[in-house]
C-alpha cells in the first residue's frame, strides 16, 4: 500500500512518461493516417511530412528516452527521483509542446516554438545537473546528445518559421541522434541483461562476447554520419560511414549470444530490435547507391529499430521497477508481434514491393496496436504501487 503523499503515477519518472509516449504515439500515428487518407486536416501550418516526421522524432520519442533516462540515472548515481510536483512540471512541458503543435496554426509561432522548443534544453539540464553532483562522468554523451536533440528541433522549427529550409536537416539529425542513443543504451543493457540470465540459468555468461575497443568503434563510427550527413553535402561520404558503422555494431552484436535467450522474450526482442539498427545502417550506406528512398532507411531505424527496443525496454523496466517477476505479462507477446509486423509492412511499401497504401495503413495498424495493447497490459502495474511494497 502506498503511505507516500506523492500519487504512483509521479512517484517514478517511468511511470507517467511510458504511459503517455505509448498513448501519444498509438493517436498520432491514427491521426496521421486519417490526414493521408481520411482528409482530416490539422491547422499547425506545417508541412504534413515535417509535422509527422517531428512528432515521432522529437515529439513521442524523447517521452520515452526521459522515462527511461530518468530512472536509470538514479541507480548510475544513488539520486533520489525525480518525481511529485517537479515530475508534473517536466510533464507538462512535454505536453505543453504536443499541444503546439497541434494548435500551432491557432497561435503564434513564436509561442508554437516556444512551448515545443522548451523540454528538451530542460531535461539536458536537468540531467547534466544530477549528473555532475554525483561524478558520473561515464553518461555526459547522453546529455551532449539530448543537447544536439534541441539543436535538431532548432533546425525543423527554423522552416517551420519560413526562417530557412532546414527541416530535412533536423530529421536526418534527430533520426541519427535517436540511432546513438539506442546503440549506447541498448549496447550497454543487451549484453548485461543476457549475461546476467545466463548466470541464473546456471549457463556460462562468458559465452557473451564484449570489447571495450569494438563498442567505442561503433559509437565513434555512429558519430560520424552526423558530420557527414549535415557538412558535407555528399551521400557517400554518409554511406561509407553508415557502413563502417553498420559493421561494427553488427560485430558487436553477433558476440552477445541471442541463440542462447531465444526462450526469454525479454532478451530475444532487445537483440531483434538492435538487430534493425544493423539493417537500418546497411540501408542507409546502400541509399545513394541504388537511389532507394531516405524512407527506406528512416523507417527501419525509427519503425524497426526504435519501435522494438522502445517496446522492450518499456516491458521490462515496467515490472523491474515495480517489484515485479522479470517475465513478459500474458499476451505480451503480441507487442512484440505487432511492432515487428508494423516494422516489416512499413519497409515493404517504402520499397514498393506491396501496394503503398494498403502497406501504410497496415503498418500503422499493427503500431498502434502494439502500443494500445502495451497501455492495456501495463496500465494496472504502472498505476498500482511496486509490489514488494517499497517506494518508486
Amino acid at each position: 500500500m502506498n503511505s507516500s503523499p506523492t500519487p504512483i503515477l509521479l512517484a517514478y519518472p517511468f511511470r507517467p512518461f511510458f504511459l503517455l509516449g505509448a498513448l501519444y504515439s498509438a493517436l498520432l500515428i491514427v491521426a496521421w493516417m486519417g490526414v493521408l487518407f481520411g482528409g482530416w486536416a490539422l491547422p499547425a501550418g506545417i508541412p504534413l511530412v515535417n509535422w509527422h516526421a517531428h512528432e515521432m522524432l522529437l515529439g513521442f520519442m524523447p517521452a520515452i528516452v526521459a522515462g527511461f533516462l530518468l530512472t536509470a540515472m538514479t541507480n548510475w548515481t544513488g539520486a533520489a527521483p525525480l518525481q511529485g510536483k517537479a515530475l508534473l512540471a517536466l510533464l507538462l512541458l512535454w505536453g505543453a509542446g504536443r499541444v503546439a503543435m497541434w494548435t500551432g496554426g491557432l497561435l503564434p509561432a513564436a509561442l508554437v516554438a516556444l512551448a515545443d522548443l522548451l523540454f528538451l534544453p530542460t531535461l539536458a539540464i536537468y540531467v547534466g545537473r544530477v549528473l555532475h553532483r554525483h561524478g558520473n562522468r561515464r553518461n555526459y554523451l547522453l546529455v551532449l546528445v539530448i543537447a544536439a536533440l534541441a539543436l535538431a528541433n532548432v533546425l525543423m522549427h527554423q522552416e517551420f518559421w519560413g526562417i530557412v529550409a532546414t527541416a530535412q536537416q533536423g530529421k536526418v539529425l534527430a533520426m541519427n541522434l535517436i540511432a546513438i542513443i539506442m546503440i549506447v543504451i541498448g549496447g550497454r543493457i543487451t549484453p548485461a541483461f543476457t549475461a546476467n540470465w545466463l548466470r541464473l540459468q546456471g549457463q556460462d555468461p562468458q559465452a557473451v562476447k564484449r570489447s571495450d575497443s569494438l563498442d567505442r568503434a561503433a559509437l565513434i563510427a555512429a558519430g560520424l554520419m552526423i558530420p557527414a550527413d549535415l557538412l558535407t553535402g555528399m551521400p557517400l561520404i554518409g554511406a561509407a560511414a553508415a557502413l563502417l558503422a553498420a559493421i561494427a555494431n553488427g560485430i558487436r552484436l553477433a558476440g552477445w549470444g541471442a541463440s542462447r535467450v531465444l526462450r526469454e522474450p525479454l532478451l530475444w526482442v532487445l537483440h531483434l530490435g538492435y538487430a534493425w539498427i544493423v539493417l537500418a545502417l546497411v540501408l542507409k550506406a546502400l541509399t545513394p547507391l541504388f537511389a532507394w528512398p531516405a524512407t527506406l532507411w528512416m523507417h527501419a531505424m525509427g519503425t524497426g529499430a526504435a519501435g522494438t527496443l522502445i517496446l522492450g525496454v518499456m516491458t521490462r523496466v515496467s515490472v523491474g521497477h515495480t517489484g515485479r517477476p522479470l517475465r513478459l505479462v500474458p499476451f505480451g507477446l503480441s507487442i512484440y508481434i505487432a511492432v515487428t509486423i508494423a516494422a516489416a509492412v512499413r519497409l515493404l511499401a517504402a520499397s514498393r514491393l506491396i501496394d503503398y497504401r494498403i502497406g501504410l495503413l497496415c503498418s500503422a495498424l499493427a503500431w498502434s496496436a502494439a502500443f494500445l495493447i502495451f497501455l492495456i497490459l501495463y496500465w494496472p502495474i504502472l498505476s498500482r504501487p511496486r509490489a514488494d511494497g517499497r517506494p518508486g
